[in-house]
């Protein structure tokens, strides 16, 4: 490789390369490390690729510096136009050192920077899953999209949160493409989030603001876990509603009153930033605004044992108005369990010992009726 390069007034610089082009005025602005420059292929090796820059300066990539974030380099050929970082002034050979791996880093980075500003929305393929979301590919560059990132179509809704139930969903989206933005980018922290749910917030604000706090709306239940039910309703609109706003009494699951398919009206409770809060039990009439008028400290009523707690047993009296007999209320003999002293579905005679109405608390007891 000759060691020779043509300035403007057609001098030959051969010894000390860098000392002849910084003293010459007229030779174009000199690069520094850590620029980025654009060259010409001269020549690839098996190991190395030769660049031109301006005409004017040779440049040497090399090893690991040849590969970029793609982690390829042979679709290279001479003639080819390229961007390089600039490593060394001066290596062993007297020519600069440069990196395309450093350079496609900055550029991808960059490029991910306008994606981001831009709000533009991309196409990503999903590489793997795992418990807390999916390994996304875009442009020859990993990112991850989180489970609470994912379209309504997508998300993973399982009874109980069971975490392995959830990856077995999220795996069945493995090799799919999903149209996404990326909102989330920490280049110290080589930190790409994307999210699919962003691609229609846009469209969802418009639709919501049709609605405001107060509103009756026809849903129809698209998905039940622990905490609640979702909902569809308008124009492809979701929302939750969380299992204290499903109904006035306690319930122990959310499908003991629903299943995926059932419609209802509900109530919207609040709207903050895309999300929709609803309420069911906002449109029939709180039964304990009664409780003090039917019920009063030391009557005795009739109840259904619902079902079983670790402190005791919730018993159901007429007017659907809820109570807690506590362990210690339920027998006169000492029991580890409220199922020795009383059955599900059965009927028994109670006494009321409170009432906390603003609180939908009642307290009940079965002992205080034994022998009596």
């Amino acid at each position: 490789m000759l060691k020779c390069f043509m300035l403007k007034k057609e001098k030959i610089v051969s010894n000390n390369l860098m000392e002849d082009l910084l003293n010459d005025d007229t030779a174009f602005n000199l690069p520094k490390v850590g620029d980025l420059v654009q060259a010409k292929v001269i020549s690839v090796g098996s190991s190395e690729v030769y660049l031109d820059i301006n005409g004017v300066v040779t440049g040497l990539v090399r090893g690991r510096e040849l590969k970029d974030e793609a982690g390829q380099y042979g679709h290279l050929k001479p003639g080819d136009e390229v961007t390089a970082t600039v490593l060394d002034l001066e290596n062993e050979k007297g020519i600069l050192e440069l990196s395309l791996r450093s350079a496609g880093h900055k550029q991808a980075w960059q490029s991910f920077s306008d994606l981001k500003s831009k709000s533009e929305i991309v196409e990503v393929k999903v590489l793997e899953a795992n418990k807390g979301g999916l390994m996304v590919g875009y442009d020859n560059i990993i990112g991850f999209m989180p489970v609470s990132q994912l379209g309504k179509e997508n998300y993973p809704r399982v009874e109980g949160g069971n975490k392995a139930k959830i990856l077995e969903k999220l795996k069945l989206l493995v090799g799919q493409k999903l149209r996404a933005k990326l909102i989330d980018l920490d280049e110290r922290e080589n930190k790409i989030i994307f999210s699919e749910k962003e691609v229609y917030a846009n469209d969802k604000r418009e639709e919501l603001k049709k609605y405001q706090v107060g509103d009756i709306v026809d849903c129809k239940v698209t998905g039940i876990v622990d905490f609640g039910i979702f909902v569809e309703f308008g124009a492809g609109l979701e929302g939750l509603i969380h299992i204290s706003e499903l109904a006035w009494q306690r319930i122990n699951h959310p499908r003991d009153l629903y299943q995926v398919g059932s419609e209802l009206k509900v109530q919207i409770i609040s709207l903050d930033d895309n999300r929709v809060t609803l309420s069911a039990k906002k449109l029939v009439e709180d039964p304990w605004k009664k409780a003090a008028e039917n019920y009063q400290v030391g009557q005795i009523v009739k109840g259904k044992v619902l079902k079983f707690d670790k402190i005791g047993a919730f018993v159901e009296l007429p007017g659907n108005i809820h109570g807690l007999a506590h362990i210690s209320e339920l027998s006169n003999d000492k029991i580890e369990s409220p199922e020795q002293a009383v059955n599900i579905g059965e009927e028994y005679d109670f006494k009321i010992l409170s009432i906390d109405a603003s609180e939908h608390r009642m307290g009940l007891s079965k002992k205080d009726l034994e022998n009596k």
